[in-house]
């Protein structure tokens, strides 16, 4: 079975964000992540790892605001700077938590605009970021999400992101799958984790669509899907980042079952 990491921007969502710590760890969870825990201060969040006793094993680096439109802001030149003093940022709550990975978001761009401007912020960024999580132990993943969901994304197959990290030329910058979003934009998604295996250091998971409960009522099998995972080699996390349609704690347990191969 792999390590499964709740996600708990996403899940035990009937509690604050401070109770969810306890939450995944009764539900079973050894570990878990979150997408921004930037509201909250880093010793607190260390606080409620520590007193449940489970491990951080990845967040995001600051993506922008978020109720202003932004879905990360790496990608774009006029937010360089600010790109940049939220690597620094993320690095103090990672180091808080003794989190070992950081996910990084390219952000939105505008509808029919050249890309090469952006591409080469992206990539001058990301050698940045890479750079800087190096030095802290840390490894830097960067993730393709669908254009269904968050149109203008501008990172959006695995072939994209492949290409940024390759420019980047940074030794510890990985892709992180997303499952669901991979699913939505290019499909093949065994072929594909196979094919790009040593590039691939953190995956999430999701039903399609609607970003459900990994089971029956989804078109994908996950596991044949996590034994490919595991077929691989992989010993990293796989993050259960679905938002549960039903009751939550029955379809964690359930996922948790799906996952057991």
């Amino acid at each position: 079975m792999p390590r499964l990491a709740a996600n708990l921007s996403l899940l035990f969502t009937e509690v604050d964000f401070p109770a969810r710590f306890a939450a995944a760890a009764r539900a079973g969870f050894r570990c878990v992540e979150y997408q921004f825990p930037y509201a909250w201060a880093a010793p607190d969040v260390a606080r409620w790892a520590a007193e449940t006793g489970v491990e951080v094993v990845l967040h995001n680096v600051p993506a922008g605001d978020f109720a202003k439109g932004d879905r990360g802001i790496a990608c774009l030149p006029e937010r360089v700077d600010e790109f940049r003093d939220g690597v620094a940022r993320a690095i103090d709550y990672a180091r808080a938590v003794h989190c070992p990975r950081l996910n990084c978001l390219a952000g939105v761009i505008p509808p029919d605009v050249a890309r090469a401007r952006y591409f080469d912020t992206l990539v001058e960024n990301l050698a940045f970021a890479a750079t800087q999580l190096k030095d802290a132990g840390i490894a830097l993943m960067i993730e393709a999400c669908n254009t269904r969901t968050i149109p203008g994304f501008f990172l959006h197959t695995t072939g994209q992101v492949l290409e940024a990290i390759d420019a980047a030329g940074a030794d510890n910058a990985y892709l992180q799958y997303d499952i669901f979003h991979m699913q939505i934009m290019e499909g093949d998604v065994i072929a594909t984790i196979k094919k790009h295996k040593d590039y691939l250091a953190h995956y999430h998971t999701g039903g399609v669509p609607g970003r459900h409960e990994i089971d029956e009522t989804q078109e994908l099998f996950y596991p044949r899907i996590i034994q490919a995972i595991l077929d691989t080699g992989y010993t990293g996390y796989l993050g259960q980042e679905f938002i549960p349609a039903n009751d939550p704690l029955p379809s964690l347990e359930q996922g948790m079952r799906i996952c057991d191969v």
